[in-house]
């Protein structure tokens, strides 16, 4: 009696759709979209930062004022980005010390989440496939401490 229950259960896992892992081209697109960003904004190269985003992207960080610990949402836009790229944005930044580290973190269907450890802060990245392209759509970031 044990084997038709069995059977029943086989049956309905193998019916059971599987969240669609990326492919590898998938995965490659993504990182270079996250690289994109990253790079783009350490070697002032606006192009590269404007093709990463999504033109409506949002890029908040939370900031708590430290005399009434309240916080507040500071945000920056698709535009905002590009162009404190082109004005050198993170130029200034010694090669040495320009930590891009770029960690795909889940990807289903056409949505993806990325980690990039940078050299003073840490992006949160939502990555979206978006008339075909993959394309940073929010950042969610913090400093790192200093040091």
């Amino acid at each position: 009696m044990r084997k038709p229950y069995l059977l029943v259960i086989i049956a309905l896992l193998s019916c059971v759709s599987t969240a669609r892992a990326q492919s590898a081209a998938d995965a490659t697109a993504i990182k270079q979209t996250a690289l994109d960003y990253i790079e783009g904004w350490y070697e002032g190269n606006a192009e590269r930062m404007e093709r990463a985003l999504h033109p409506e992207l949002a890029k908040r960080i939370v900031r708590t004022d430290a005399k009434t610990g309240r916080s507040g949402l500071g945000q920056m836009s698709a535009l905002s980005l590009v162009q404190g790229t082109r004005a050198g944005g993170g130029k200034s930044t010694p090669k040495e010390k320009q930590q891009k580290d770029v960690t795909i973190l889940d990807v289903f269907e056409n949505a993806a989440s990325v980690k990039i450890v940078a050299s003073d802060w840490i992006d949160y990245l939502h990555i979206a496939r978006f008339n075909g392209r993959w394309v940073i759509v929010n950042v969610l970031w913090e400093l790192k401490p200093a040091k």
